[in-house]
């Protein structure tokens, strides 16, 4: 359990610097993309690049490497982090998991619903999953810099649901937003997966393997119409969570070793490549269809209300309890900042509108979404976390 809490401890750390990055990167992009550099900034972004896979060839611009290949380790590591949490971590139990689980389903249905309700009709309907998950490192990095000596259950509260968040998308850009299948390849990506999952019964704890096959079902995936990125969680899954103790001393498992090893090259190499790819929109013009401010409604309005709504239910109903020193106050502004949805926003508006004219409407609706509920729940968390509740008064406060 000591390993678990360490590992959560990391977890924060790594997430709430790349936060900082994030922004900076961010901030970067919308600035070249509204400069005299613009043209460059997306002749570079669609320069081809081909790379070798198996017996073929992948030519792919750098822009599709960053999304698509680059966005696998994303994907890889969120993957090793809900496996971690749902074996030993903070989603082990009913009792522990049934509070962020809640909020986190709160937090899915109701921002998709409102979109839906005032997203205007026609094409923009396929970007009702844009305001559904929310950016971990975006999300933990404000509660850091607010709340450095927050509760850890406020911590844990606003990670675990993003996790949970994080499935949530994850199931949604697999049943979704897939291409037309092509069955020869996916029945390809099914025996490589077959083969790691026989590595692992038959408990090879080497890395090397996992990963060797592991690149081979990304791009078999890929070919197959299903989003590549999906392979990366379906990797992870495949990972040995357990370590085999030498001479009494247990050893870290792969799956530790693997998370640990991807966290600072994700925080800090992956996550701001995304940024700075995606993030530069042209801001004349791209307030179109309705699209904008139904994201901005969805993330700063949606995710709020129904993080709190279903968490105050789970309480009330005596499914899961306020964690100790957490105040309605304090949870109400991580649900604020779970309307921080950057990264995966970004990545299912891409999948949802490339090509159209839409693209830029829902990336401005992001920026402005994201910014609007980070600046609110900080407020909140910082005032919530100021304040200490008699534990009598835990369940009760509002």
């Amino acid at each position: 359990m000591r390993a678990a809490r360490n590992a959560f401890a990391e977890f924060f750390r790594t997430e709430a610097a790349g936060g900082a990055i994030l922004v900076a990167c961010a901030a970067a992009s919308l600035v070249i993309a509204n400069s005299a550099w613009a043209d460059a900034y997306h002749h570079v972004l669609e320069a081809t690049i081909i790379g070798s896979a198996g017996t073929g060839l992948l030519s792919l611009t750098l822009h599709q490497w960053i999304n698509d290949a680059l966005m696998a380790v994303f994907f890889l590591l969120v993957g090793l982090e809900i496996k971690r949490e749902a074996l030993a971590g903070e989603l082990s139990s009913l009792r522990q998991a049934a509070l962020p689980t809640a909020g986190a389903v709160g937090g899915m249905v109701v921002p998709a619903l409102l979109y839906l309700l005032t997203h205007g009709g026609g094409l923009a309907s396929r970007g009702w999953a844009i305001p559904m998950a929310t950016d971990i490192a975006f999300a933990l990095g404000v509660l850091a810099l607010v709340a450095p000596r927050a509760p850890a259950g406020l911590k844990v509260f606003l990670a675990a649901s993003a996790i949970v968040d994080d499935m949530g998308a994850v199931l949604v850009i697999a049943l979704f937003y897939t291409n037309a299948i092509a069955w020869g390849a996916l029945a390809i990506a099914g025996l490589i997966l077959a083969l790691l999952i026989g590595l692992n019964a038959l408990q090879v704890r080497h890395l090397t393997p996992y990963l060797v096959l592991g690149v081979a079902l990304w791009f078999f995936v890929h070919e197959s119409g299903v989003h590549a990125t999906i392979a990366g969680v379906l990797l992870a899954f495949t990972i040995p969570a357990s370590g085999r103790p030498i001479s009494g001393h247990a050893l870290i498992s792969p799956l530790v070793r693997l998370e640990h090893a991807l966290h600072r090259f994700t925080a800090f190499v992956v996550m701001p490549l995304f940024a700075l790819s995606n993030a530069g929109v042209t801001l004349t013009g791209s307030f179109g269809a309705g699209v904008s401010g139904a994201v901005i409604l969805a993330l700063a309005i949606g995710k709020p209300l129904g993080i709190t709504a279903a968490a105050m239910a789970a309480v009330r109903l005596r499914l899961a309890a306020l964690p100790d020193g957490v105040t309605w106050m304090a949870l109400h502004g991580c649900a604020w900042l779970g309307g921080i949805g950057f990264t995966m926003s970004l990545f299912i508006a891409r999948l949802a509108f490339e090509g159209t004219t839409l693209l830029d409407a829902a990336r401005v609706g992001i920026l402005a979404g994201s910014l609007l509920a980070g600046v609110v729940g900080a407020f909140f968390v910082r005032r919530g976390t100021r304040l200490q509740p008699a534990p009598s008064a835990v369940a009760l406060q509002v």
